[in-house]
């Protein structure tokens, strides 16, 4: 069962230009210059109940333009879109009650009041009555590891325990989608961790619809097992992370450590990404030279230390962002 459908979405801007000079401030005021930005250019896509979505892109690529449409935030210029069979543009107040959203760089809670008090507050927002507000505050307090700060106001929590309560406040109502906007910016590597954990765990247990968008390559490799890559307000890429990784994964880097100082031949498939003394650094592509056979350009006898990885997952979806725009200047 599709929780989103969107079909054809598209969303134009139209931008106030600014002139130059006395003259053009007063052509600006009678004849005003108009740009037109299209942000979203006619995409269509749908997700799954219970599916974990990586909705990513370089920035100005339309990734939130598109996730305000899908929440009713803004209307769309063309096309239409479904969230759990709710029209975001005429019903955005029940879709309100079916949804939660978590935003990294906006607060949400009240930060002079408690986490407990806030979550309180949303309980009475939603219509949840008070015995069931409670019972749903004990549930995600423990899931989420607030018990010793859920009565410290927020303003004195560390970042990392406020986005654990910013969380847990738009799950307080029980969403049937989530989505997450950078959730993790700012945190260090440790709490990082720990908040793509709880997030697994809630997709896990809860069934939560998982719809994230985040320039952190750690939450969409760890949280996320299908990815869109949006570029220009395009949909450029749609596919699970596992074809992803298998299709683009055809480079090992191979990394030496030599005894002393030689010169590797450079059959087709190989490149050489650094040589600094007994140091050498290349890259292979599997598909033109097998991972054995390059090995075997190595004296075996004067090897001292050898690493063999797969291309980052960050180089890769750079490519394509890079790829993207090479084909948007040759149109």
């Amino acid at each position: 069962m599709n929780v989103i459908e969107a079909e054809n979405l598209s969303k134009i801007f139209r931008v106030r230009q600014k002139e130059k000079g006395l003259k053009g401030s007063v052509q600006a005021i009678l004849r005003p210059r108009i740009q037109e930005i299209q942000a979203v250019n006619d995409i269509s896509f749908s997700v799954e109940a219970g599916e974990t979505l990586a909705f990513i892109g370089p920035n100005g690529a339309g990734k939130s333009t598109t996730i305000k449409m899908l929440t009713g935030i803004l209307y769309p210029d063309g096309g239409r879109a479904r969230v759990l069979g709710i029209d975001p543009v005429k019903q955005r107040r029940r879709l309100a009650y079916e949804i939660g959203t978590v935003f990294g760089q906006k607060e949400q809670l009240w930060t002079h009041l408690t986490p407990y008090d806030n979550f309180r507050f949303f309980g009475a927002i939603y219509d949840i009555p008070d015995p069931e507000t409670e019972r749903r505050i004990r549930k995600l307090a423990d899931t989420f590891e607030l018990g010793p700060f859920l009565n410290t106001p927020v303003r004195s929590l560390s970042l990392g325990q406020r986005i654990r309560c910013e969380i847990v406040a738009s799950l307080i109502h029980e969403p049937k989608v989530l989505f997450l906007d950078e959730p993790t910016i700012g945190l260090d590597p440790v709490v990082k961790e720990h908040i793509r954990s709880l997030i697994r765990q809630m997709n896990r247990e809860l069934g939560t619809t998982v719809f994230l968008t985040s320039h952190d390559v750690g939450d969409i490799e760890k949280l996320c097992r299908r990815i869109i890559i949006v570029n220009s307000g395009r949909i450029v890429l749609d596919d699970s992370m596992e074809h992803l990784k298998y299709h683009y994964l055809n480079r090992k880097i191979v990394e030496v450590k030599l005894q002393e100082e030689a010169q590797l031949p450079a059959p087709e498939g190989v490149t050489f990404l650094k040589r600094k003394g007994s140091h050498v650094k290349f890259q292979v592509d599997t598909q033109k030279l097998r991972i054995n056979d390059a090995l075997h350009l190595i004296d075996a006898e004067n090897l001292e230390d050898i690493n063999i990885s797969n291309i980052p997952l960050e180089s890769i979806i750079t490519e394509i962002y890079k790829a993207e725009g090479r084909e948007e200047k040759a149109v």
